[in-house]
């Protein structure tokens, strides 16, 4: 059974050529070759090209381009980053910006029409921002490689669980993004230059944090080292040698990272908080989910999932009451403290996991909200579907980071819950790569 399960996995190492059908969720090419399917990296719809096997499947297989034949796509760009074809950072950068908004609309549509059975009543206008050096949150692997002779700083290969090697990043922020090959560099002196795992970017408008996970207490000389890097350079400088509570801060001697969500607010948070990547599309989404709402003086409102107060805070400005519910203790803790800076007692924030709780237990929910904020992780918001219909909300909305469970969710808030899907849309938070970022409105049906 071994060796037949050997030979079905092997790779054929000749070039094939093919004709690309169309494109799947994550932008890559579909062929059929001999009736099997191949997912085809960098190929467009309709091109010819010619492809090696990278690992085959029962199922089907992928691939990736090695030459363009015949009939290059009109939505085929050069990819500006250098590093494209090896780094797995992105994975759309030979696509033009509208193309991409377009594969990303489609899957969310898509999606919908599968998981969730609906079709929305209307479909926004995509939020659109920058497209290169517009992340700001990145964790950034870490590895001395002695056969290259070199420390490797960035993400990982194409399709593999290695380290590529870049001098720069075009879609992170360039304050970091200019210094891969720097900061490798730099690692390289230190005798711990082997024990340095990961870095943990964060910025705000005006600082740059570097979180260096160190495997083991660092000498003197090379926490020196560092510190004098950040002063250099302008740079804070954090260690972290063992989970996210050992986070400390080595240089300036007590930093604050803050951003503002709307002009008039400012929020303070951590280099291992979790922020948007974008900020511009932040602001945007911010704006778009006010109007969304219909946010009136009089409105009781509850933020799902509320992290630092992203939402919750904005909201506070503009509503009688807002309760923001988070799981994580640190999170809410900072929160609190946001609301407090900024004056705002209309705000509360309160820890409970939405996975297992029944939030009608809560004094805080008795009294009901008429408009509800759900900004969950990628697994969605499924257990606590069932609650929100008790609650009284006549508008919903439902900020996503994966098609999938926002769909699936939907079709439980349509179908079980008494709400009708009046709009969704994408977000370009991440430009270049195939995650999708949405926004969707709900609104209860009248009986």
């Amino acid at each position: 059974m071994a060796r037949r399960n050997r030979r079905r996995q092997r790779v054929p190492q000749d070039p094939v050529e093919a004709q690309i059908e169309t494109l799947s969720h994550d932008g890559r090419g579909i062929a059929r070759i001999e009736g099997k399917t191949v997912f085809v990296a960098g190929a467009l719809t309709g091109e010819t090209v010619k492809f090696l096997y990278t690992k085959k499947h029962s199922k089907y297989d992928e691939a990736k381009t090695i030459e363009l034949i015949a009939n290059p796509s009109s939505d085929r760009v050069e990819a500006q980053c250098q590093h494209f074809d090896i780094c797995g950072g992105c994975s759309l950068m030979h696509m033009s910006a509208d193309a991409q908004l377009s594969l990303k609309q489609n899957t969310l549509e898509q999606h919908l029409n599968h998981f969730g059975d609906i079709i929305p009543e209307k479909w926004l206008e995509p939020l659109r921002g920058p497209l290169w050096g517009y992340r700001r949150k990145a964790r950034l692997g870490v590895k001395h490689v002695p056969k290259k002779d070199r420390v490797l700083v960035g993400f990982r290969e194409k399709g593999t669980p290695y380290l590529a090697v870049l001098d720069k990043c075009e879609v992170l922020d360039q304050r970091v993004g200019t210094r891969l090959a720097e900061l490798g560099e730099m690692i390289a002196k230190l005798d711990a230059h082997n024990r340095i795992a990961q870095i943990e970017v964060a910025m705000d408008d005006d600082h740059v944090a570097l979180v260096f996970r160190n495997l083991d207490d660092l000498s003197e000389q090379d926490t020196q080292a560092l510190i004098q890097y950040g002063q250099d350079n302008d740079l804070w400088i954090y260690l972290q040698s063992g989970g996210p509570n050992t986070v400390t801060a080595i240089w300036p001697e007590s930093p604050q990272l803050h951003y503002a969500p709307e002009a008039g607010l400012k929020l303070d948070f951590e280099p291992n908080d979790f922020t948007q990547v974008n900020a511009e599309i932040n602001l945007k989404m911010i704006e778009r989910t006010m109007e969304l709402l219909e946010i009136s003086p009089e409105d009781r409102v509850l933020d799902l999932f509320c992290g630092l107060g992203n939402f919750t805070l904005p909201l506070a400005k503009r509503v009688t009451e807002v309760v923001g519910v988070e799981g994580d203790e640190a999170l809410v803790r900072h929160a609190r403290n946001n609301a407090t800076k900024n004056s705002l007692a209309n705000a509360t924030f309160e820890q409970a996991d939405l996975t297992k709780t029944e939030l009608k237990d809560y004094d805080w929910a008795k009294a009901g909200f008429n408009k509800i904020l759900l900004d969950p992780p990628r697994s969605g918001a499924f257990e606590v579907l069932h609650q929100l219909a008790a609650l009284g909300a006549e508008r919903l909305v439902y900020v996503s980071c994966n098609p999938a469970t926002l769909a699936r969710d939907a079709g439980e808030l349509v179908n079980n819950h008494g709400y009708t899907l009046v709009s969704t849309g994408i977000m370009d938070m991440f430009p270049h790569t195939t995650h999708v970022e949405s926004i969707a409105l709900f609104v209860k049906t009248k009986t």
